[in-house]
């Protein structure tokens, strides 16, 4: 999911440059709605994991 965040980033910054605004927008919206999706599973992933016992390994 994190993948697919940068690439609608980096589609929004090539749009951007080559004065698409509106499509630079949408494309960083959606950049923006899946680094936050992507941060809250990670969030609760680790407090899952967290609840279990385990810990990251050293």
């Amino acid at each position: 999911m994190l993948y697919w965040a940068v690439v609608c980033l980096i589609v929004a910054i090539i749009a951007g440059v080559l004065g698409f605004g509106g499509i630079a927008g949408t494309a960083a919206g959606i950049a923006k709605v899946l680094f936050f999706i992507f941060l809250i599973l990670l969030v609760v992933t680790l407090v899952a994991n967290a609840m279990k016992g385990k810990g990251p390994k050293v």
